[in-house]
């Protein structure tokens, strides 16, 4: 444990707290607050302390998933649940946005909303899968009369129309009920569909539960209509709880480009993501050969804090995905489009800094900086060894080893939003455990934004 070791990273510091919920599994944000999921807000009151320059948002209101990214004519398509009567969770409908550079947006009107009897009760989360021959299909989960959940599709309205302004939802639906023992009141979240050429079979993912069961399961079409349940789920596990907005998808082995999700080919894994980064999702973007990645945050403010405020709710900067070359971690990139976004540059080269020293950035006045940032933190012979008796969440281990709990290697950091006297800042810091029985470096980063 000799060896110098450095920590590279790129942060977008902006005042947010991610939904880490339940490292295991995470719950629904499906709770409904009468009072105030239809108590709108006027753009001229809108509070933009704390909004984001980097982060896509609406100007106003609730928003939550990210639905069926994808690129349609060299036009990207961002579908993400909004809640347009309020700052809070409800009135769900499918919120569309379009951009040529996935940084300047242009709102569309929401491509899907509840109308049919299929979706009456919401039009929650869901995919988009370009199908050949027929176009992007939207597949999505709907909430009947009676509060069951159901896989319905939709489909453009003109196909020649780059920025698929209008889509139906035909009468046909639903394409897959809960008639077969799955548990109708946690059933949802359809994937995007990828086509497997040697049984002709076109295939999704649906997330659901079974007590505190965490199950994907699987179905099969010839058609894209009628959909088969897979004698057995792609995968289950005990105690994770609802797996929500699930993700499928091939990473290439070698290469640093993204795979169409269709593609079956050599040197290739497959990825499962059932929520640990909440509600995320990808999408192949075919103009560049990359797979990105979309995901939501929200704040730790309260529904009354919310909705005074006007809005809740940000997408996260969307990100390149790739494999490393060990071929066992996925690694992340923010899309080199976020690079068009930055002004001035401020640089500090080769400053050596002793335990318990704070050093100004000198230039920086904004509340939202982009920080790329080098530590070479020496030797790890003095690292902590990270044993049972911590906290086994980030979240929990980031509290209890705050930014002013000395640790053998660390903390070490950024203070961001800080007074001129220090008496508040948000701090944005990593310390170095290393492994009990391997040996091997652990690095947690945290930021508190606690006042």
């Amino acid at each position: 444990m000799n060896a110098s070791k450095i920590v590279s990273l790129l942060l977008l510091l902006v005042l947010i707290n991610i939904s880490s919920n339940d490292i295991n599994g995470v719950n629904a944000f499906h709770k409904v607050i009468k009072k105030m999921q239809s108590k709108s807000t006027s753009l001229e009151v809108v509070s933009h302390l704390h909004r984001t320059g980097f982060h896509f948002q609406p100007p106003r209101h609730w928003i939550n998933d990210p639905n069926g990214p994808m690129v349609y004519k060299g036009i990207y398509h961002l579908f993400y649940q909004y809640n347009p009567k309020g700052a809070v969770w409800g009135n769900i409908v499918w919120a569309h946005s379009v951009s040529k550079d996935l940084i300047n947006w242009e709102a569309l009107e929401p491509a899907i909303y509840p109308s049919k009897w299929f979706d009456i009760n919401g039009t929650w989360s869901g995919s988009a899968t370009n199908v050949p021959g027929k176009g992007p299909v939207i597949l999505y989960t709907g909430i009947t009369e009676n509060h069951t959940q159901i896989q319905n599709y939709a489909i453009p309205q003109d196909l020649s129309d780059p920025y698929l302004k209008k889509w139906i939802k035909p009468d046909d639906n639903p394409i897959v009920r809960p008639d077969h023992g799955e548990n109708g009141s946690a059933f949802r979240d359809p994937t995007t569909a990828w086509f497997n050429k040697k049984d002709g079979h076109w295939r999704m993912l649906v997330g659901s539960k079974n007590k505190r069961r965490g199950i994907a399961y699987m179905y099969k079409s010839r058609d894209f209509k009628k959909w088969v349940k897979t004698r057995r789920p792609v995968h289950t596990r005990k105690a994770t709880g609802m797996w929500e907005c699930p993700d499928f998808f091939p990473v290439s082995i070698g290469k640093k480009t993204g795979l169409d999700t269709s593609y079956d080919g050599p040197n290739t894994k497959h990825v499962l993501d059932y929520g640990n980064f909440y509600a995320s999702k990808t999408f192949f973007d075919d103009t560049k050969n990359r797979r990105i990645l979309w995901g939501w945050a929200n704040e730790s403010d309260s529904a009354v804090e919310d909705t005074l405020k006007g809005w809740a709710g940000v997408q996260l900067i969307p990100r390149t995905v790739l494999l490393d070359s060990s071929g066992k971690q996925l690694v992340f990139w923010p899309i080199e489009e976020i690079e068009s976004l930055r002004g001035k540059n401020v640089q500090m080269n080769n400053q050596k800094i002793e335990m318990g020293q704070r050093f100004e950035v000198q230039g920086i006045t904004p509340a939202q900086v982009d920080v790329d940032v080098t530590f070479n933190v020496g030797s790890l012979d003095k690292a902590e060894t990270f044993d049972a008796s911590f906290a086994t969440k980030p979240l929990d281990l980031c509290n209890l080893k705050g930014s002013n709990v000395t640790g053998g290697v660390g903390p070490f950091g950024l203070i961001t939003l800080a007074t001129s006297d220090l008496q508040e800042y948000t701090p944005v810091f990593f310390r170095v455990f290393k492994d009990a029985t391997t040996n091997k470096p652990k690095v947690l980063m945290c930021s508190d934004a606690k006042p």
